[in-house]
């Protein structure tokens, strides 16, 4: 039986988001119930995973999320890959206001079927959770990209500060408050895949121009990295590879413990403190099959 996945993204800022949309759309095993944007201009984010969408010949709810963070200034207000939509069929016009009460509603309607795989800021989900709190427990799973778990990964080099992962710094408190409510799962429930473990499946951008030509699905995203190449020489497959845990889960290895978020010390907003622990609520990733991940990846868009 297929998984049916409800995707939460800022697709537009890093390319990896349009990456795992392509993926998710080209795997045979994935039900896409709906998509929703997160962080700046979630329209044209909205607009961007339409363009996929179409592409793909799928008609997927396509639902503009929430714009700005809990508490903190938004650190991220645009969504410059949308530059090259005029060369792609999409949507134009979304659903406002909507996104978190079409979550809700998707999720009631198919309780304990649902996978949540948020790959952008966590504010959609934390509203989501905050607004009707037996949602956590009506999940299947929870799947995040989000985080840095391994000790020995977590100070800056150049700054002597905690490194933290871009999706928790973005909006901490909502973070803080996804974390917290997964806490309501069962064991083995909610996972997250962290930058600690994603650094480690990452391509250079010609070996990305060589591969994604190949494969249909692709050709768009190729064009929105043409503008994150702008500005970097190679893509991390950050939110593929938490998509790909869901199909293969052999591509991580994971650890069980507890996960505590900051949101009160500025310096240290977003950091992700993980307690081993066998009887905690939080699974993280502490270890890639970069091999597999790519293979998994590529093979899927010829099945």
């Amino acid at each position: 039986m297929p998984t049916k996945i409800l995707l939460d993204t800022d697709i537009g800022s890093d390319i990896d988001d349009a990456v795992c949309l392509a993926y998710l759309l080209a795997q045979p095993e994935c039900e896409l119930l709906g998509i929703t944007t997160v962080s700046g201009e979630p329209l044209l984010r909205a607009r961007m995973a339409s363009a996929q969408c179409q592409l793909a010949g799928r008609n997927i709810p396509i639902y503009p999320g929430i714009e700005m963070p809990f508490v903190i200034n938004q650190r991220q207000p645009k969504a410059p890959q949308a530059s090259a939509l005029s060369r792609w069929a999409h949507q134009t016009d979304f659903p406002t206001g909507e996104a978190i009460e079409f979550m809700r509603r998707t999720i009631r309607q198919h309780s304990g079927e649902v996978t949540l795989l948020a790959i952008g800021p966590l504010t959609n989900v934390a509203v989501l959770f905050k607004s009707d709190p037996e949602i956590p427990a009506l999940l299947k799973e929870l799947v995040l990209m989000c985080g840095v778990f391994s000790d020995g990964f977590k100070p800056d080099h150049q700054a002597g500060q905690p490194r933290m992962e871009w999706n928790a710094l973005l909006d901490p408190h909502a973070a803080d408050i996804v974390y917290r409510s997964a806490r309501q799962m069962a064991p083995g429930r909610h996972r997250s895949v962290g930058l600690d473990v994603t650094l480690k499946v990452i391509m250079d951008a010609a070996s990305v121009r060589a591969r994604f030509r190949q494969h249909t699905l692709l050709q768009p995203v190729l064009d929105f990295a043409n503008v994150w190449f702008e500005k970097a020489e190679h893509i991390v497959f950050h939110d593929p590879l938490a998509a790909t845990t869901l199909f293969d889960p052999h591509i991580c290895g994971f650890e069980r413990g507890n996960v505590q978020v900051n949101w009160r010390e500025e310096m240290r907003w977003g950091q992700t403190d993980f307690v081993a622990n066998t009887e905690g609520h939080h699974d993280v990733a502490v270890q890639v099959d970069a091999e597999r991940f790519f293979a998994h990846y590529f093979e899927t868009f010829s099945a």
